[in-house]
């Protein structure tokens, strides 16, 4: 049976109204509540349900973050996920951390795990970025097969069926692989009170940046966040002219 290692993040909520810091450094994340990201959460849902369904032996959960990262970690535990891994990353660094230096810690977690599926959410909702499954699989050599909404694993292989533009596209990938899961891949259960105490005595592995050999060098630097600028009221016009005349006179035509 394959043994499925998935990737976690701790995001703010998503029901939060974001406020950028007053010297446009970032978000304000000090007493603002926290979960884990919604697609990493289906993404735990699918690797526990291969379980269920004795195609995987093991799930193990992985987060590279900050300390309170282990909440999200005891969340995954709690759905069902068999222990977990964190990669602990202090503050100064996590501020200037990139969906590469995550990849890099996910691959090296993998191959030390002798993990056969690497199950992540397509994107975080904090940075949307959707590159973290993607620089995974190229790091390790593996294929991959993105925006799963439908996964089935068989004979060695993962059909998987993704959502693109033109509908749904179906693609067909040799074990080890990288899957990221899509919104509608499946419906996220709700930890029971008997999982969450079960959750608190399943262990969890910790380690440096420095233990998977990840260098966390920043590669990027933030200039400025700021709130998007607030949309104007609109007009109504009578006829398509006075549209025309009212788009020259902004500058859009």
């Amino acid at each position: 049976m394959a043994r499925v290692l998935v990737g976690v993040k701790r995001v703010i909520d998503y029901a939060v109204k974001i406020r950028v810091k007053p010297d446009k450094s970032g978000v304000v994340t000090d007493g603002v509540k926290h979960g884990l990201n919604p697609f990493d959460e289906i993404a735990v849902e699918e690797a526990v349900r291969l379980k269920e369904k004795k195609i995987a032996s093991e799930v193990i959960a992985v987060s590279c973050g900050i300390p309170q990262a282990q909440e999200s970690l005891r969340t995954a535990l709690a759905m069902g996920a068999d222990r977990a891994v964190h990669v602990e990353v202090p503050q100064a660094q996590y501020d200037t951390l990139l969906p590469l230096h995550v990849s890099k810690m996910l691959a090296r977690v993998a191959v030390d795990e002798k993990a056969d599926i690497v199950i992540v959410g397509k994107q975080a909702i904090d940075d949307d970025s959707n590159q973290t499954a993607q620089m995974t699989a190229a790091i390790l050599g593996w294929p991959q097969a993105t925006f799963a909404s439908e996964v089935t694993v068989a004979d060695g292989n993962v059909l998987v069926k993704r959502e693109v533009d033109g509908g749904l596209e179906t693609v067909k990938v040799k074990l080890p692989a990288v899957i990221s899961a899509d919104l509608r891949l499946n419906e996220p259960r709700y930890a029971t009170l008997p999982n969450i105490m079960k959750a608190k005595k399943k262990p969890i592995k910790k380690l440096t940046a420095a233990d998977v050999g990840v260098d966390l060098a920043p590669r990027q630097q933030v200039l400025s966040v700021e709130d998007p600028p607030t949309r104007q009221a609109g007009s109504v016009v009578p006829d398509v002219d006075t549209l025309i005349t009212k788009l020259k006179e902004k500058g859009h035509l």
